[in-house]
């Protein structure tokens, strides 16, 4: 893997340096699913299918996903002005780049799911000791 430019190999790391732009992409918690299953289906899908390829994601969400999606010009938003409309989502050549890193990633976590499941486990096992403990706010900062 090539090595970062100096700039970014130390901290603080300025609101509009490449990394935090490039972590802003990732916000939503459906972002690079939807990249990802948009990528699997050809490029394009209409929403109905889109919405039935993803288990567990509302169509409210999906929709407040693709807005967001469209507004950072990873997609585009086609309507087809026939009876009734149809409309249609597809990567963008932003889009088509994005999912080079996003591939990537899941790659990454199919070669360490039993990583990601050790990981998992301690975030369930913390959120329950917390459930256990009386709330209070310390300042650790």
């Amino acid at each position: 893997m090539p090595e970062l430019p100096a700039a970014y190999r130390t901290a603080p790391f300025d609101e509009h340096c490449a990394p935090r732009r490039l972590l802003r992409l990732f916000n939503g918690k459906w972002t690079t699913m939807v990249l990802h299953t948009l990528h699997l289906l050809g490029g394009s899908s209409r929403p109905g299918h889109l919405l039935r390829s993803i288990p567990d994601l509302s169509k409210k969400m999906m929709t407040q996903t693709l807005r967001e999606l469209e507004q950072a010009g990873l997609i585009a938003r086609t309507v087809q002005q026939i009876m009734p409309p149809v409309v249609e989502y597809s990567l963008t050549e932003m889009g088509q780049k994005f999912i080079e890193p996003i591939e990537m990633l899941y790659h990454w976590g199919i070669e360490h799911a039993d990583l990601l499941d050790r990981v998992t486990a301690a975030q369930h096992a913390a959120k329950a000791a917390m459930k256990d403990q009386p709330e209070s706010i310390t300042e650790e900062f």
